[in-house]
């Protein structure tokens, strides 16, 4: 689904690391040009700006399901001598479209590509200022919501567990929120120094505990799996195979998600290939 990737990233060590000038772990592909779409939020405010994301492109998408849905009919009630191959062809393929809107896969990327060529024939590209715009013209300028969009909202364990936990909680508790939530854990605030956080374990000596964190570390996880529509995971890059299995389950759940990701840090002390460490 990473083409079809839409990211709010808090600002912390993943936002670093997601977007320092001048290089990016962002790309497209080179077959299809389209690839992760990224943007980074305040600290304490990424769940509602991701949310704020999801709920702008699904009012973009009814809107868009409306019009192609008018336009098809209006098609259909047309004679068929008034209807040119090439219009029978584009009212076909909106209707596949309409049929697997909703279906979280490729197929809708796969069928803007073959209408696009139609879009371009048939549009009218002579509209008068001020006149009504045609509704071909009005769909096509919604195309950027044909593809089956896959919202992820990704931070650390300092914005997760604590300075953003209110925002994510409300995200998390509505089951029309169709968002994923991915949680780069250090178990400290990393991108300050290496502070003790609510992920720190107990008895980890880190900043403002030196001797040893007298509390448990916070069940986040635990907490959303009350909520029941949640789907929760826990990954580490030990496992790859069940990092990906994860994040694929995350993409097809319907309703909000929530994987822990376990991640080394430089401050944790690690040693030169400390990648190890994850095993």
């Amino acid at each position: 689904f990473g083409q079809r990737m839409v990211i709010a990233n808090a600002t912390g060590c993943s936002s670093i690391w997601g977007g320092s000038f001048p290089s990016n772990p962002y790309t497209v592909s080179k077959k299809t040009g389209r690839g992760p779409a990224w943007a980074n939020s305040l600290f304490e405010d990424n769940a509602e700006y991701g949310l704020g994301m999801f709920v702008a492109m699904r009012h973009r998408r009814e809107r868009l399901q409306n019009l192609v849905h008018d336009y098809v009919h209006i098609m259909e009630l047309k004679d068929a001598s008034e209807k040119t191959e090439k219009e029978n062809e584009l009212v076909h393929l909106l209707t596949d479209w309409l049929e697997a809107c909703n279906e979280k896969s490729d197929k809708c990327t796969v069928l803007f590509d073959k209408m696009k060529p139609l879009f371009e024939e048939l549009l009218d590209k002579e509209t008068k200022p001020g006149a009504r715009i045609p509704l071909l013209n009005q769909i096509w300028s919604d195309r950027d919501m044909f593809p089956k969009l896959s919202q992820w909202i990704v931070g650390g364990d300092g914005w997760a567990y604590d300075i953003g936990f209110g925002g994510l909680d409300h995200v998390e508790a509505f089951e029309a929120n169709d968002v994923n939530v991915l949680v780069v854990d250090t178990e400290m605030y990393s991108n300050t120094g290496g502070q003790m956080s609510k992920a720190t374990p107990r008895g980890s000596a880190v900043a403002f505990a030196q001797g040893g964190k007298t509390q448990r570390k916070k069940s986040i996880g635990e907490m959303f799996m009350t909520y029941e529509h949640v789907y929760v995971a826990s990954v580490s890059l030990a496992n790859q195979a069940q990092v990906l299995q994860a994040f694929i389950e995350a993409d097809r759940h319907n309703g909000p998600s929530f994987v822990v990701a376990y991640a080394p840090c430089v401050q944790h002390g690690l040693r030169a290939h400390g990648l190890d460490d994850m095993a």
